[in-house]
């Protein structure tokens, strides 16, 4: 009976314009107009610009993007709030699950070179969006994120900070990233436990080219335990593929700058290259 009741509110709050935040989906609307400007000024959008929004949810930041891009695509996983989009006539509406959209055939689709993205991700899957774009750097111009500022803070962090991990390493490997905006738990309906902020992310043209999933593992088994020196896990990792090369294993994972992985990286992938040689 409760399960009725609740359905049927639902569809009234929906008919009156209203829409429950669905806590499965991390919602949590954006409704303050001061900061709503700001993070519009931030992005800049321009006329006739390819831009794609993750989680319009309530279209908070949809409407000012659009009116001066004059056309908008939006990635929208909610039923409800995607049925409402496809009314504005501006939007191009995909109903889906981000992870599993490919941003290379929407550049395609719009006949454009890169796309710049931009949207404030579901603090419960921010992480694995980030991942999933990383895919697809080369056809994006520029990401503009609202997310959870702990998550920012480990993003643009410095070696010996703990903050700074694989996050860390794996997105300075392809971005310049920067902080540009705090934005306060009530500036959201439902306001959210924690701080969130806005980052800006540039991808880096001069990025080293390496394998992603090979820099991945080795940056995964480097942090796997932060407290113990990397002879005990990037150390034994190394010696496991017979790597000849020199590192020093005698620091934890987070005194390691990013330039340094980056070239274990490409030292490790090298020697795999010469052994394949000799074994042929």
């Amino acid at each position: 009976m409760s399960s009725c009741v609740t359905r049927r509110s639902k569809d009234t709050d929906l008919k009156h314009g209203k829409h429950i935040a669905r806590k499965r989906f991390g919602q949590h609307f954006l409704a303050d107009g001061g900061i709503i400007e700001a993070i519009v000024d931030a992005i800049n959008p321009q006329p006739g610009q390819a831009m794609v929004e993750i989680g319009p949810g309530l279209a908070a930041l949809t409407q000012p993007l659009v009116e001066r891009l004059g056309a908008l695509t939006v990635i929208e996983l909610d039923r409800d709030l995607a049925q409402r989009l496809r009314s504005h006539g501006q939007l191009r509406v995909i109903e889906s699950d981000v992870l599993k959209v490919d941003f290379a055939q929407l550049a395609q689709a719009q006949a454009v070179p890169k796309l710049r993205v931009v949207g404030n991700l579901p603090y419960n899957i921010s992480t694995p969006i980030l991942f999933h774009l990383l895919q697809y750097v080369d056809i994006i111009e520029d990401q503009h994120f609202m997310l959870q500022k702990e998550v920012i803070d480990r993003m643009v962090a410095r070696p010996s900070t703990a903050a700074y991990g694989r996050l860390s390493v794996m997105l300075q490997w392809r971005y310049a990233m920067e902080n540009v905006l705090f934005v306060p738990p009530e500036s959201f309906d439902p306001p959210p436990r924690v701080d969130s902020a806005v980052v800006r992310m540039l991808p880096r043209p001069d990025a080293a080219a390496l394998n992603e999933q090979a820099l991945s593992e080795l940056v995964q088994v480097a942090f796997s335990q932060r407290r113990k020196l990397l002879r005990h896990t990037l150390g034994a990792w190394l010696q496991a593929k017979n790597f000849a090369g020199e590192f020093d294993v005698q620091r934890r994972a987070e005194e390691v700058p990013v330039a340094e992985y980056l070239r274990l990286a490409l030292a490790v992938a090298s020697a795999q290259v010469s052994d394949q040689a000799v074994v042929q």
